[in-house]
């Protein structure tokens, strides 16, 4: 297993972000700030998230993942696409209801050398806290079973304020 690592492409407004080894919440600031400059961008025009090189990625980073669903349609984008090579990611994002945000694809031909790394985003534990709050509020919204997976972590995470 690695450490987890993010690449991104954009070109002609189609914008790829890339989850290499182990994506974990150690990277939700990272996550978080990318994905706003990006949906900030005028230029793009619709995204594609590839989890073929991930070998496990958090609830925290799925949920910013799934926020980035959320708001690429609230800005009239077309569905996301989202591809899984990983039997047990593929799983877990049709249990999550990431099929109802993104198109799920399960191959990918490209490879990381058109890709640039994101820069790594060191924040405070609180500002961290409240990433991994969001992004779990975000999962919540996706099905039943979320809400039940989660709410005991939300709660937590709320008293901690």
């Amino acid at each position: 297993m690695s450490d987890g690592a993010i690449y991104y492409a954009c070109r002609d407004g189609h914008y790829v972000l890339k989850f290499v080894g182990d994506v974990r919440l150690t990277l939700c600031s990272t996550i978080e700030r990318h994905l706003e400059a990006v949906l900030e961008r005028e230029d793009v025009s619709d995204t594609l998230v590839d989890l073929t090189e991930t070998d496990n990625i958090d609830s925290t980073s799925l949920g910013l993942i799934a926020k980035l669903a959320i708001k690429a349609r609230e800005k009239g984008m077309p569905l996301p696409t989202l591809v899984s090579t990983n039997g047990d990611i593929t799983r877990i994002l049709y249990s999550m209801g990431f099929d109802r945000v993104f198109v799920l694809l399960e191959e990918l031909p490209t490879s990381r050398c058109d890709l640039k790394q994101v820069p790594f985003v060191q924040e405070s534990e609180d500002e961290v806290r409240e990433r991994i709050l969001d992004a779990h509020k975000v999962l919540i919204d996706l099905n039943d079973s979320n809400r039940n997976a989660f709410k005991d972590l939300v709660a937590t995470l709320e008293s901690c304020r």
